[in-house]
């Protein structure tokens, strides 16, 4: 059966016509999130002429710092046209180099090369069948190169909200991908060694602000969550406590033999 995929392409185009450039992740990000995954990039990407792709994610803000601050020769393959000219017009404004594959990630990718580093923020969790996608992601890793792969975590507590609050949002997602145990095909059958894998950047209240219906509990419950992302705010220290229960992202970092 075909990986079904759990978002439409006029989706995409609609989210990448509306995104503001330039965007790159910069080590002094104040996002949490994004703070923690620069730390850990940091602690297990080696610097120098390699070369690394990412799948999806327009504009290529993950693969644009890897290009400014590690030297990476960088890639993205992404199959909205429209995601396509943002990345081109994205890396032109940040001055620097990338090859974009305007590919679909499900078609015949043998003709690329094989990459040093494969980064893929938020990809995996749009798809039904999870291991037919993390084959595809191994696929293009070269000897030795290190899968990067990414998830938000709308399981847990996020799932009890958002199915109330938020239910078309969460349809998007495959849960399944949001399970760190589902993971472990990777290691199980691709052979990849485990640099890191866990759950970061704490509990996010702010994530669980979404209302798609209007109603007095959805309404409340949506008050309710930007208050206590307020109050949490000033507690930094907060967020360094995780679990699959209420985590705001998973992250994995992965070696191929």
């Amino acid at each position: 059966m075909a990986n079904e995929r759990l978002t439409e392409k006029e989706y995409w185009d609609d989210r990448w016509e509306r995104t503001r450039l330039p965007a790159i992740i910069e080590p002094m990000t104040k996002h949490p999130i994004n703070r923690e995954i620069l730390r850990l990039l940091r602690d297990f990407l080696p610097k120098g002429k390699l070369s690394a792709v990412e799948i999806g994610g327009a504009p290529g803000q993950f693969v644009a710092y890897l290009s400014k601050y590690h030297g990476y020769r960088t890639s993205i393959i992404e199959y909205s046209e429209i995601g396509c000219q943002k990345t081109r017009e994205n890396f032109d404004l940040l001055g620097l180099d990338v090859n974009i594959y305007q590919r679909d990630f499900f078609s015949d990718l043998s003709d690329l090369p094989r990459f040093d580093v494969v980064v893929s923020m938020g990809f995996i969790e749009h798809f039904s069948d999870l291991n037919d996608v993390l084959r595809r992601h191994v696929n293009l890793l070269g000897k030795g190169g290190i899968l990067v792969l990414g998830v938000p975590n709308f399981a847990g507590i996020s799932q009890a909200v958002l199915k109330r609050t938020a239910p078309q949002m969460l349809s998007r997602h495959n849960l399944d991908a949001m399970d760190l145990r589902n993971w472990s095909v990777l290691e199980n059958i691709y052979g990849l060694t485990g640099l890191f894998k866990g759950y970061i950047g704490g509990f996010a209240p702010k994530q669980l602000t979404r209302c798609e219906h209007r109603t007095f509990t959805n309404l409340s419950i949506r008050y309710f969550f930007k208050m206590l992302h307020r109050l949490m705010s000033p507690f930094t220290f907060l967020r360094r406590y995780n679990s699959p229960a209420w985590s705001a992202y998973l992250l994995g970092i992965y070696r191929l033999p």
